[in-house]
């Protein structure tokens, strides 16, 4: 009676299949990655210039010291962001970055929860250990884990703001974003959302909040204005090195100048016309619209920006997770090999074909991001022009599949005797 008690229950449904099938496959791949692979470390180490620039900030050393001629990781934050990591410092180096790491992972497991909140899903949905597996076997949190920076937090402030901006808790919404840019902007193309839906009041917070930690900490640094004299001209350059943006990988290769304009302009026109396209016919339905549009102003910006680099990708989660939407975008093959590009943990390095595949492994990401905005923008045409031509633009774009029949289509015909 006893034993029989501890007995799994039986899956009956595929969806307790799924279930019963990726959850140890999803607990062991976290466990794995923060307690294996990210503790080990490899190849970079994103957090000891943190570290020591959190050390310095407390002992009132300067801070913005990197030498910008080395291709080592560099302390990039400013004055805010250095006020916010610094009790990281507190501590020896070691157990601080293993605390680094788990305060990572838990935002990244956090985000992950409120992505299944907005989408109308619990944690008893197949789709929770799904996402959590895709998501920790990704290079994107892989690497974020083992490199030790602060995307996971970064991902959490994104999925924060979004979820705030769709409840309008307009305030809340900016908070979330504001401290995001106190340390990095690299959500700021996300202001996008509450400029074209009106949200005012996101921008009080989203500025307020990196301003005021700037007033608390720049008379706390002893070299402040070496962030701007320093880094931030850095910051401004396109290097050719752990670059996946096009002009990054442009200059590796040696491209002209000329084409490197004419691949970030073409890309550049149909971003602008997919973001149109969302706002003109999409944003009513505003669960899509929000997160896809928040995901391809994001990918222009990794891929048309100064740098990009592909642990970034974790903050397209949201678009991705759209594909459970009839009318999502990624509902084709081309958009998941694209999402192939930007978030396996392949390598492609060859023993057998070096160069091939040194070409293939450094251009995959840029590959990834350059399909996904072009599949973006190819399926809202598509459906564009279907509207246009039976002449029901006035209700939107939504695919012909989805758009419900008429009564003479869906009342029995009678038949001829």
């Amino acid at each position: 009676m006893f034993l029989s008690s501890l007995e799994p229950r039986t899956a009956r449904t595929t969806a307790e299949v799924v279930k019963c099938i990726a959850w140890p496959l999803a607990v062991l791949t976290v466990l794995h990655r923060v307690v294996v692979k990210a503790v080990n470390g490899f190849r970079t180490d994103d957090f000891t210039p943190v570290y020591n620039a959190a050390l310095a900030f407390l002992n009132r050393q300067p801070v913005y010291t990197a030498n910008f001629q080395w291709v080592d990781p560099h302390y990039l934050y400013p004055p805010s962001g250095t006020l916010l990591i610094s009790p990281i410092a507190v501590i020896d180096p070691e157990r601080s970055r293993w605390l680094f790491i788990i305060a990572n992972a838990v935002a990244i497991l956090i985000a992950l929860y409120l992505l299944l909140r907005m989408f109308g899903l619990r944690l008893d949905s197949p789709v929770a250990p799904l996402l959590v597996l895709g998501a920790f076997s990704s290079e994107t949190v892989t690497n974020t884990l083992v490199f030790t920076n602060i995307n996971g937090l970064v991902l959490l402030g994104e999925i924060a703001f979004l979820a705030l901006l769709l409840k309008r808790r307009d305030l809340w919404a900016g908070a979330a974003l504001g401290l995001t840019f106190a340390v990095k902007p690299i959500l700021a193309p996300l202001l996008l959302l509450p400029l074209v839906r009106g949200q005012w009041k996101v921008f009080l917070t989203a500025a307020g909040v990196p301003l005021a930690l700037t007033l608390i900490a720049w008379p706390l640094s002893v070299d402040a204005w070496q962030f701007v004299e320093h880094t931030v001209p850095y910051l401004l350059e396109s290097r050719d090195y752990f670059n996946s943006a096009i002009v990054g990988n442009g200059m590796y290769y040696g491209l002209p100048t000329w084409l490197i304009i004419l691949l970030r302009g073409a890309l550049a026109v149909m971003v602008a016309a997919s973001v149109w396209l969302l706002y003109r016919y999409c944003r009513h339905d505003e669960l899509f619209f929000v997160c896809t549009t928040a995901g391809v102003v994001l990918g222009a910006s990794f891929l048309l920006g100064s740098l990009g680099q592909m642990y970034y990708s974790m903050m397209l989660f949201p678009l991705l997770m759209t594909v459970l939407l009839p009318n999502s975008v990624m509902r084709n093959w081309p958009a998941w090999l694209a999402v192939y590009g930007f978030l396996s943990y392949d390598s492609w390095l060859s023993g057998r074909w070096v160069e091939t595949g040194r070409a293939a492994e450094y251009m995959k990401t840029t590959f990834g991001w350059s399909l996904l905005l072009i599949v973006v923008f190819a399926v809202l045409l598509d459906r564009y022009l279907a509207a246009r031509r039976e002449g029901r633009l006035g209700d939107g774009i939504e695919p012909s599949h989805l758009l419900p029949t008429t009564k003479a289509e869906s009342e029995p015909q009678p038949t001829r005797t």
